[in-house]
């Protein structure tokens, strides 16, 4: 049997200050919040509580965690702990992980703009995939914490099957 393709259910991203990520995140990117920040014990009488135990061990005591939601139904988790670094670690996208996540905007000079103006950086200039041909644009930026993403003009569909490397 031929495997279908999954569909993108959430993304955990972790932050120093939850508040200011879910003001961020809602009044910059747009996003629904669908759970305010709550704190989540370390314990072993709930569901959510042996989760985070199979997920995380022992000794972390609690955190802070949020909900958010995209235009299309992607879940944004936010986590907060009290302990770890407080920064995003070095940008290295060269190494095995995550590298970025990407979002679609088709005011992309709009959003880029308030992106920085809400404390993140514009990481390179906006570029076209296609100069003088198609209208697909692309930037990464960074957001108040640290945390590269890119914006997309259009759908990655239309991006990339018009060949977007090709000449």
């Amino acid at each position: 049997m031929q495997p279908y393709p999954k569909s993108f259910s959430h993304i955990g991203i972790t932050v120093p200050d939850i508040d200011a990520a879910v003001a961020f995140y809602t009044d910059v990117m747009g996003w629904y919040l669908v759970m305010a920040p709550s704190i989540v014990t370390e314990e072993t009488d709930t569901a959510i509580g042996q989760m985070c135990l199979d997920v995380f061990g022992r000794g972390w005591g609690q955190f802070r965690i949020a909900h958010l939601a995209t235009s299309d139904g992607i879940g944004i988790e936010l986590f907060s702990f009290d302990q770890g670094v407080k920064e995003a670690p070095a940008f290295q996208p060269f190494n095995t992980g995550l590298f970025h996540f990407c979002v679609q905007d088709p005011d992309i000079e709009g959003l880029v703009a308030k992106v920085v103006a809400a404390g993140g950086k514009q990481r390179m200039p906006i570029r076209a995939y296609y100069p003088n041909e198609k209208p697909y644009r692309m930037c990464y930026v960074e957001d108040p914490f640290g945390i590269v993403f890119e914006i997309y003009t259009h759908s990655y569909e239309l991006t990339y099957s018009s060949g977007a490397y090709t000449n």
